[in-house]
């Protein structure tokens, strides 16, 4: 079994997963007949490829702005479990565990189980809401996003 896992891009929490049980090539990429699809600009149409040979997986990066572990371009490679994956040098980092080693009670409890025959996609990105502030050009004073002043100019 292999299980892929979609990070968060900032604090590298898991987003979604998607498990494989038969599969003997998964594909990752932009286009509608991959296994997983995810939408981003720096994804190419068929990105990556993992292909089981045996007990054993590789790598194949298909994408033209390249796949990248740890900081460097691949274009083969045997996966290690634990091992994360980035698509493009600024893309989505995906986590690669082999035969299961994922906490599926907890990932399920967050994300809902999906039967592993579906097709994967992933969902368009919720709107997230960021503090922010705004600084007058004078200096004196800040607005924050629900309009209040700063405390100190009351």
């Amino acid at each position: 079994m292999i299980t892929l896992t979609l990070l968060h891009p900032l604090q590298s929490l898991p987003v979604q997963e998607w498990p494989f049980e038969n599969e003997s090539v998964i594909r990752i990429g932009r286009s509608t007949d991959n296994e997983v699809i995810l939408y981003s600009a720096v994804v190419s149409r068929h990105h990556v490829e993992l292909r089981r040979e045996g007990s054993e997986w590789e790598i194949f990066s298909l994408g033209a702005n390249g796949t990248y572990i740890d900081g460097k371009r691949i274009t083969k490679m045997s996966v290690l479990d634990g091992m994360i994956i980035r698509l493009a040098s600024s893309g989505p980092k995906i986590q690669i565990h082999l035969q299961g080693e994922t906490d599926k009670t907890k990932l399920e409890e967050v994300l809902g189980k999906r039967p592993s025959s579906a097709k994967r996609t992933l969902e368009p990105p919720r709107e997230t809401f960021i503090n922010y502030q705004i600084a007058d050009p004078n200096g004196s004073k800040f607005k924050s996003e629900d309009g209040s002043s700063n405390p100190s100019d009351s």
